[in-house]
């Protein structure tokens, strides 16, 4: 018997490309609307990247079930796509489709009933309820309903409750009434929760961040709320979420939680150059994961000519079992200008150790107290602060330290206690997708230390899914500071705003009241505000470790003469990109001013860069 070998030779040719969409028999909208909800498209401008001006089976369904639901939730209960017609030219190369419908009529709902065990008060039940009687018919707020009953039911137990919403249609007038039928099952407990994924984060640290526990009845709200707790922790890019029944039993599920880990720890490492402190290294070594145990700890080193900075923290989120967290800080900071021209001529040393309590008041509320020591020397060259104070140029920062040092001398003291408070109902911190956050804080420095002051802060934000890939965030925060007994605000703990992290499109630092030579003086006032609309970026959508935004930036710092106005603010607007990339953080955005004015110091580009280990 003779061996043969076969080959088979394809030849691709070129990619058949979309020339035409129809959709006939559209009356009640335009026909360009509705192509509008379509992801196939005929060739563009940047369908070259997309590809969705090449024809797919799997596209064109869904694009068809899209225009169904856009039907349906506009009343059209009796909307049918009668055919679906896909053409290609002799040559094979262009694609026609066409997509014949009928629309039928727009039906209003006239009633809405309750039927079943329903086990619930019925007033609590219809409050779930978003389509009610007189409203257009919308398949997305029947479903809606049917889920938040049976998400309701899931809380106390019933985990297979079945939601049956069955209409009953007038042709002639065109309506329909529907009885929603319950059927709750038998009440569930969960026998086990099972872990899987985390091969660095211990048990524990998963197990104590979760509400639904083993033994107890079933309950969605607890288990959304576990999966909300462990996205928070910062541990995982991915915490999925199972609830399987028990095999050869009715009344038991088990949870199973898998999760994918992140890196943790980063590097930070800088190098740069200016005139002013010539080479500068900084770096920072953080790890929000200590082997595993869900401490925190973290390095930060920063050696400049001008300007030194040593600091380590420590975090235990949970000192206690019951979530009281602790913390302590150790730092120092150095400050030496007296290589810079036209600046007067200073030297500062702090040093300062502080420890930290996190209380949780409930699920969504925080306090948080603090109490630190500072020691502060202050080194001025007497010839020459009498020099700046005739010299127009330095005159304004002159002033301030000489203010100083006629108050408190050149050795202070300050006993200083923070206090705040944080209501956070975000679905997580740093992908977050909906919730709200509020904050307040206070920084009063106490006697018997050397400084009299208060600094109190207000941050707000909220963040509203106006799509599955669009959410809309408005942030906002507010500072006033001041001193108290007869005492001065410290020169250094005045506000200031500009930058990545306050109003893009300015130099960090650099808005507010000014000098002679156009530096920043700060404020014992601030505001700062922006408003941002965040997606997914192109081409990996279902990556969340990268975002792309476009944002409204405004703010201001004023002094405490000046009259504060809104009219004073600046505004900026532009893009941005976060993205915990494999080389670390990276945050970077192009901005533009607004309404810069004479004296303002724009950076259009700005970034922030670490690194993973």
């Amino acid at each position: 018997m003779g061996i043969f070998s076969l080959s088979f030779k394809i030849v691709e040719g070129e990619v058949a490309k979309i020339r035409n969409l129809n959709i006939i028999g559209a009356h009640a909208f335009k026909e360009k609307d509705l192509l509008d909800l379509f992801q196939l498209t005929t060739p563009g401008l940047f369908t070259w990247f997309s590809k969705n001006d090449q024809y797919s089976k799997q596209k064109l369904s869904a694009d068809l079930e899209v225009l169904r639901s856009f039907y349906l939730n506009h009343g059209y209960l009796e909307f049918n796509i009668d055919s679906t017609q896909v053409q290609i030219t002799p040559d094979k190369q262009d694609i026609y489709i066409t997509v014949n419908i009928s629309e039928g009529a727009v039906y209003k709902v006239t009633d809405v009933k309750l039927a079943g065990d329903l086990l619930l008060p019925e007033e609590e039940l219809r409050k779930l309820i978003t389509l009610k009687p007189g409203d257009t018919f919308s398949r997305d707020r029947l479903t809606q309903s049917s889920k938040k009953i049976s998400d309701r039911l899931s809380n106390d137990g019933y985990s297979f409750a079945n939601i049956n919403p069955v209409p009953d249609l007038n042709k002639e007038q065109h309506t329909a009434a529907f009885t929603f039928f319950i059927d709750p099952g038998r009440r569930v407990y969960v026998r086990r929760i099972n872990i899987s994924g985390n091969a660095r984060t211990q048990d524990e640290v998963i197990r104590r961040e979760l509400r639904q526990m083993e033994g107890g009845w079933y309950s969605g709200e607890k288990i959304t709320r576990s999966k909300e707790r462990l996205d928070r922790t910062s541990f995982f890019s991915e915490v999925n979420v199972e609830t399987p029944p028990v095999a050869g039993t009715a009344d038991q599920v088990d949870v199973n939680i898998n999760v994918t880990e992140r890196q943790t720890g980063s590097i930070t490492i800088g190098a740069g150059f200016s005139s002013a402190d010539k080479l500068v290294l900084s770096g920072g070594v953080s790890q929000s994961n200590i082997f595993g145990t869900g401490n925190q700890l973290s390095v930060q080193v920063n050696s400049g000519k001008i300007n030194k900075v040593y600091s380590l923290s420590f975090t235990n989120p949970y000192f206690t079992p019951d979530g009281v967290s602790f913390g302590y800080d150790v730092y120092r900071r150095d400050s030496d200008t007296t290589n810079l021209s036209g600046v007067v001529a200073y030297k500062t040393s702090t040093s300062g150790f502080g420890a930290r309590l996190g209380l949780p008041l409930n699920e969504l509320d925080f306090l948080n107290v603090g109490l630190a020591l500072e020691h502060t020397s202050l080194f001025l060259d007497e010839a020459q602060l009498t020099s700046s104070i005739a010299d127009p140029s330095t005159i304004a920062r002159a002033q301030q330290y000489l203010d100083f040092t006629k108050t408190f001398g050149t050795s202070t003291n300050t006993l200083r206690t923070n206090v705040s408070w944080a209501r956070d109902s975000r679905d997580s911190v740093f992908y977050p997708t909906k919730g709200r956050l509020q904050e307040v804080a206070s920084e009063l420095a106490l006697p018997p230390g050397d400084l009299e002051y208060y600094r109190l802060t207000y941050r707000q934000q909220y963040l509203w899914p106006a799509a599955t890939w669009l959410t809309l965030s408005l942030n906002g925060r507010f500072g006033y500071a001041n001193g108290y007994g007869g005492k001065p605000l410290p020169f250094f703990k005045n506000f200031y705003a500009g930058g990545v992290d306050s109003v893009r499109g300015y130099l960090t630092s650099s808005l507010g009241p000014k000098d002679a030579n156009g530096d920043a003086l700060g404020g014992n006032r601030s505001v700062v505000f922006n408003a941002e609309a965040l997606v997914p970026m192109p081409g990996v959508k279902q990556d969340k470790s990268v975002r792309l935004s476009a944002f409204v930036d405004g703010g201001q710092v004023f002094g405490k003469d000046e009259k504060l106005s809104f009219s004073d603010l600046r505004y900026s607007a532009g893009i941005a990109v976060s993205w915990y990339s494999p080389v670390g953080p990276l945050k970077f955005s192009i901005a533009q001013p607004l309404n810069r004015k004479e004296g303002d110091k724009a950076e259009r580009f700005q970034f922030q860069l670490g690194t993973f280990f």
